[in-house]
């Protein structure tokens, strides 16, 4: 077991390597929240996520011999490029076993960062086991990215400097998949804090720690895609959960379309760009399930900003509709001239903007004289969209929605 001297110590340990990253207020996160929001900013990271403080504080503490042999791990991608940092800037050689999945940013910065990348497996359960069998191999340190204590140890850094720079604290949201960085920060912050709560936040695609409080016990859960990919882990480390549980004062789920609408919301109104897992802190304040911290102090840990660009586009895009501010649906318009400008016009009429318009003749209805119209349409939020469906069929225009 992780002790509170451990984080302590790690804290030395890392200093000089580690960003001691902000801990702002965010005055447009508390007033959609209705909490008063700070936010950990450790998407600032050289690697940009957290995985920076663990990772350096497992690597000052291997042999001699060992940090010469050099380290392994398995990571959907932030493990592995912290470790590959690290270890470059100790001189000790990494090796990273990614998913086929992970993100092409995190393959390409760790590759950059001089690491060895051997990408296997569909998911992160089949990478680690192909990692144990390497290390073994050629007798490489394994360094688990969330269940070592040493890793554990280096991420409740993070959890010591959230109690510094945040007076009166009475809460702190934390992302989890193997639950290290949960484990870390909620045994700083609830020995300096005893009464600040501790609320575990997990994409519900793959809830593996509410299993294991179900459960009573770590086991695997089935993996469904998320825009998390950094909390796609089946099972929670035994270590990190053993510490966690009894620290743990709730545990909520958020779904894909919290988490694309959150990630909208942090570009917008906090100007950070954060990957799905950093995004679940402000998904859960979003989601209505934390209602008692409604005017409370609350620290969100936007842990990391690996997200893909091409992801990035499509994850906004899904916040848009999420928030009702894109829309598609399909529109029954006359065949004859002055069918589509009359559809546009009533369109215009309320405000909204067209993105983009596509006929469909040939699987119309049997009325030849009528057409399919694709419509995509730009407008402000679910009241505005609404107002659009009522307009239109108000002059005879029946439409559907499309997917």
């Amino acid at each position: 077991m992780v002790t509170f001297r451990e984080i302590e110590a790690a804290r030395e340990r890392i200093a000089d390597a580690v960003y001691y990253s902000p801990c702002r207020p965010s005055i447009p996160l508390s007033e959609v929240a209705g909490m008063e929001i700070f936010c950990k900013l450790d998407n600032l990271q050289r690697t940009g996520s957290f995985k920076e403080r663990g990772a350096r504080n497992a690597l000052a503490q291997l042999s001699p011999d060992q940090q010469t042999r050099g380290v392994i791990a398995a990571s959907a991608g932030n493990h592995a490029q912290a470790l590959a940092y690290q270890g470059k800037l100790l001189g000790i050689p990494a090796t990273v076993v990614m998913p086929k999945f992970a993100p092409l940013v995190k393959v390409n910065n760790c590759q950059k960062l001089a690491a060895t990348v051997v990408l296997y497996g569909k998911d992160f359960g089949e990478a680690k086991a192909h990692a144990d069998l390497i290390a073994k191999e050629k007798g490489l340190a394994y360094i688990d990215g969330y269940d070592d204590p040493a890793i554990i140890a280096g991420q409740g850094t993070m959890g010591l400097e959230i109690v510094e720079q945040t007076p009166n604290l009475d809460a702190v949201i934390v992302p989890v998949g193997g639950a290290g960085l949960l484990a870390g920060v909620s045994l700083a912050v609830k020995t300096l804090r005893p009464n600040a709560k501790i609320v575990a936040v997990e994409a519900k695609n793959v809830a593996s720690f509410s299993a294991a409080l179900e459960a009573g016990k770590p086991r695997k859960v089935a993996m469904h895609p998320t825009l998390a990919d950094g909390l796609a882990i089946p099972q929670v480390g035994t270590n990190a959960f053993q510490i966690a549980r009894p620290l743990v004062d709730l545990s909520v789920t958020v779904t894909e379309e919290q988490i694309a609408l959150a990630i909208l919301r942090l570009v917008e109104l906090e100007k950070s760009v954060v990957e799905g897992a950093a995004a679940t802190p402000l998904a859960a304040c979003m989601s209505g399930k934390l209602k008692e911290l409604n005017g409370k102090r609350v620290v969100l840990l936007l842990c990391g900003g690996n997200i893909d660009p091409n992801v990035l586009s499509r994850v906004i895009e899904r916040g848009l509709v999420a928030d009702g501010r894109l829309c598609r649906f399909t529109a029954i318009i006359s065949d004859r001239p002055g069918g589509l400008a009359d559809l546009a016009a009533q369109i215009a009429s309320t405000g909204a903007s067209i993105k983009q318009v596509v006929h469909d003749r040939a699987f119309a209805s049997s009325d030849v004289s009528a057409v399919n119209v694709l419509c995509t349409v730009e407008t402000r939020n679910h009241e505005h969209l609404a107002q659009l469906r009522a307009q239109l069929k108000s002059h005879g225009v029946e439409t559907h929605d499309s997917k």
